[in-house]
């Protein structure tokens, strides 16, 4: 999921973790990565993570590239011009590593989502429910965050549309996990 910490953090996890994920995703075994993990995912398999020229904190848009890949993982109807909304909470990207496809973009952050094989890695997050939007609004203050960006909502901005973004999140959700299965099952 994701974490506070950077992927590029010298911790005595990271580089043993880095090395299961390498071997994962090199025998073809479904990884997923919200977040942290997609970066995470990008370092294991040669890509970079690097700090993104501004934060992206609340409800952002992000589009669904226009390749095989993802109508195979979204479906052909969420393909085009119109976005669809995420949630977002980091300061750091990644880049796409060799061998893999971008399927979601964003305006603030270009790198939302990449799929490589059966596994999944993005930097936005579709997995959050209203308990844990909550639960993160409340640290909001510590990360620095400029509110005037565009890319940055408030604790109150957030919540107050959040009822009626989490069913389109949740939506999304179900799109990408239920792709991400098919992997388990060879």
């Amino acid at each position: 999921m994701g974490g506070p910490m950077s992927a590029n953090d010298r911790t005595p996890w990271n580089a043993p973790l880095l090395e299961l994920l390498r071997a994962a995703l090199t025998e073809g075994k479904p990884c997923i990565g919200h977040c942290l993990g997609g970066q995470l995912m990008s370092r294991a398999l040669g890509g970079r993570v690097s700090v993104n020229p501004v934060k992206e904190i609340g409800w952002n848009p992000v589009y669904v590239e226009d390749n095989a890949a993802a109508r195979e993982w979204l479906g052909e109807d969420v393909v085009g011009p119109q976005p669809v909304t995420t949630f977002q909470w980091h300061g750091e990207t990644f880049s796409i590593p060799e061998g893999a496809t971008r399927i979601l973009r964003g305006n603030a952050c270009a790198n939302q989502a990449y799929v490589i094989g059966n596994s999944l890695g993005m930097q936005c997050h579709v997995e959050m429910t209203p308990a844990m939007i909550e639960t993160w609004c409340a640290d909001w203050a510590a990360e620095n965050a400029d509110p005037t960006l565009p890319s940055v909502q408030t604790p109150r901005e957030m919540q107050a549309v959040m009822m009626e973004n989490i069913q389109r999140l949740n939506a999304l959700a179900d799109r990408l996990y239920t792709r991400w299965v098919k992997g388990l099952q060879g």
